[in-house]
């Protein structure tokens, strides 16, 4: 590693923040301008520095990322599923970045219909994203979006299917998501405020009309709310659903009857979350109405949707979390989560005989996939674990019967799942509770404390981390690498209460939890601080903030993707996108309790005198939820004030935004930079 390349010095103007009598002075406020020549040079020059200082590793890079790239299926494609007469199927083409979408009417032996290849509509862009695809009751059309510049912001079109024309429909700034009324003329999107990006309202388009002209049908003024648009399962209903973090209200209309007013399925409550599925004259509604934290089922008659009219269908349980439902004639299906586990339950309509789907595995993920039928007994359902690639199942609920319809293919001949071990441990956090940890790692691994461990984290959200395969993941296995996701609380991995056990004022909980386990693998001899790495993106890289300003010498190296540190300046800020809706998850620092005890954890107001671990920073410069100057201000922070001569790395994308590179393989080489950085430190080169 080079020892003579200096890191660029960000420039200090100090910015006077006053709130509650507290003063902050913030030095690299400046840096929150993207329009600012001199922002554009300085990330431009953090770049640069990190190019220099990692030049040694280029041609590792290139290795690991041919190496990953080789043991994907170049020309793969999607399990295909029929939708209203014809089977529609997403493939890629080997050597090339995007998807195709393509259909076939009636049978898989038809001819193809090419309906979007990416791959052209890509051309020219240094991103692309294709936003919400959805095709018109009669078949004819298809309303798509695209992004191309990774903020989310997108462009909706419409294309002929029988003359492959683009229409002259042009909808521009908005979310990218639209649903087609049942006449195949009306289109029903939603839009985002075009500063804050909260997307707060739906318009109804009729094909031939311009943007002007589009009428506003819903106008969301909370917030703290957002909004979108989308159709049920039965084909019968749009639905407008408003949430907050805590809150949610739909609002209903006849497909039938585009020009109608949509009316409200049961106004909102503050605290009542619930989500509908339209199924014959009926609605059934997943719900924590009437304290059911972990959720219950309810039922109503399409006739009478408010909640004094809800009966129980499967009542509220203190240990099984309800997450989700599939209607079909004869069967309910159920997705649970219990002791951290994914379980699928089949409930016959007829009240006799329901069952469990069998899982053996220690840990594992299983979740019902596409099942757009009714009228059907199969269940498609997808099932992985760490060990285990991916597969998409049907299963028949009669008769019990399952077939492989696909199986993630690892290619390069050297992977074989039994050279691999998974377990789920439990370690101790320092309230007594007890945080489960889903690793993997090579059988012949011995507990000495000398592995190299990558410990990976969200804890936000109520975003549970479930135990996946990866086929990248293998480059850090096959050099000795542990691979360990800690289930902290802040994520829904054990009930609703995990979560409410890891936000507003019990934040903390999320990073002590995530501190503790590294304090227990390090224990277990499963690695030690020599070895021992944590990686998080986005809220997941405010917690890499927190737990470097907390216990920076249990890690040897950091990675914080796109991370969310300087919480209280952006909380302070409604006119930065998210904002205000995220008031119910950190709390409100115009609050002046809130304020305080962000403050308390902010890793951007906390960075202070001491040695940091090694670390790589990354962000995109157009992201739109989590804004660059960010990590930028931090990076720019630590420079400034750690006490050691651990490598510090800012890595700009300045044409991505939060999701990173949009190609396939361009992820890759994200991650190859991000490997190479793990392995350097250890000195692992094969």
């Amino acid at each position: 590693m080079p020892e003579n390349i200096q890191p660029p010095v960000a420039k200090i103007i100090p910015e006077k923040l006053e709130k509650f009598d507290d003063v902050r002075i913030d030095n690299y406020f400046w840096l929150n301008d993207r329009e600012n020549p001199e922002v554009i040079d300085y990330l431009n020059k953090e770049n640069e520095y990190y190019h220099k200082m990692t030049d040694h590793t280029k041609d590792f890079q290139k290795e690991l990322f041919e190496e990953m790239k080789a043991r994907i299926k170049e020309d793969d494609e999607s399990v295909p599923y029929l939708y209203n007469g014809y089977y529609y199927i997403t493939r890629f083409e080997t050597g090339k970045d995007y998807p195709i979408y393509s259909r076939k009417k009636e049978s898989l032996s038809a001819k193809e219909e090419i309906m979007f290849d990416c791959n052209e509509l890509a051309k020219g862009q240094s991103y692309f994203q294709l936003g919400g695809l959805s095709i018109s009751p009669d078949n004819k059309l298809a309303v798509f979006s695209t992004d191309t510049v990774g903020r989310r912001i997108y462009t909706i079109q419409v294309k002929s299917l029988e003359t492959n024309e683009i229409l002259e429909d042009k909808i521009e700034k908005v979310t990218g998501t639209a649903v087609w009324a049942n006449d195949n003329h009306t289109i029903f999107y939603s839009s985002q405020d075009e500063v804050t990006l909260r997307s707060d309202k739906v318009f109804k388009h009729k094909l031939g009309s311009k943007q002007a002209d589009n009428v506003l049908v819903y106008f969301e003024k909370d917030d703290t709310y957002n909004v979108e648009v989308a159709k049920s399962k039965s084909r019968k209903y749009l639905a407008i659903e408003s949430g907050s973090t805590l809150t949610t209200e739909y609002r209903i209309l006849n497909a039938d009857n585009p020009d109608g007013k949509f009316e409200i399925f049961q106004k909102r409550i503050r605290g009542v979350e619930y989500s509908i599925n339209h199924y014959k004259d009926s609605f059934y509604i997943l719900t924590n109405k009437d304290k059911a934290e972990n959720f219950k089922l309810m039922k109503t008659l399409e006739t009478a949707t408010s909640q004094e009219n809800w009966t129980e269908v499967i009542a509220h349980r203190e240990d099984v979390l309800l997450e989700d439902i599939e209607i079909f004639a004869n069967y309910l299906v159920v997705e649970e989560r219990s002791n951290g586990l994914n379980k699928i339950r089949i409930m016959p309509w007829s009240g006799e005989g329901e069952y469990y789907l069998p899982f053996e595995s220690e840990t594992y993920t299983a979740y019902t996939t596409t099942n757009v039928d009714f009228e059907t007994e199969i269940l498609r359902y997808g099932y992985q674990s760490m060990t285990t690639p991916s597969s998409i199942i049907d299963f028949n609920m009669r008769t019990q019967a399952k077939e492989i319809k696909k199986e993630q293919q690892v290619l390069g001949g050297k992977f074989d799942k039994n050279n691999y071990k998974e377990e789920r441990v439990w370690a101790t956090a320092k309230d007594g509770t007890k945080i489960p940890i889903s690793m993997v790692y090579r059988k012949e691994l011995k507990k000495d404390g000398n592995n190299p461990l990558l410990q990976y984290a969200y804890g936000s959200y109520g975003h549970s981390m479930d135990a996946t395969f990866s086929s990248t993941r293998l480059t850090l296995l096959d050099r000795g690498f542990i691979f360990a996701i800690a289930h902290i609380r802040g994520g829904e991995d054990l009930g609703r209460q995990w979560y409410e056990d890891g936000k507003l004022l019990k934040k903390k909980n999320t990073f002590t939890d995530f501190i503790d386990c590294s304090k227990f693998l390090i224990d277990q001899k499963y690695t030690s601080p020599e070895h021992l790495y944590a990686e998080g993106g986005s809220a997941g890289g405010l917690l890499m903030g927190v737990v470097v300003n907390l216990a920076p010498e249990l890690y040897h190296g950091i990675i914080a993707q796109v991370p969310f540190v300087d919480v209280i300046t952006t909380m302070l800020d409604d006119s930065i996108p998210l904002t205000t809706g995220e008031y119910d998850e950190w709390g409100n620092p115009n609050k002046k309790k809130y304020y305080q005890y962000m403050l308390s954890y902010s890793p951007y107001d906390n960075v202070k005198k001491q040695n940091y671990p090694n670390m790589y920073v990354s962000t995109g410069l157009h992201d739109s939820q989590v804004q660059y100057w960010e990590p930028a201000k931090w990076v720019a922070k630590l420079r400034d004030m750690k006490t050691d001569k651990n490598v510090l790395y800012l890595d700009t994308n300045m044409d991505a935004g939060h999701g990173g590179a949009s190609g396939r393989f361009e992820a890759l080489k994200e991650l190859a930079k991000e490997f190479s950085f793990l392995l350097d430190l250890e000195k692992i080169k094969k």
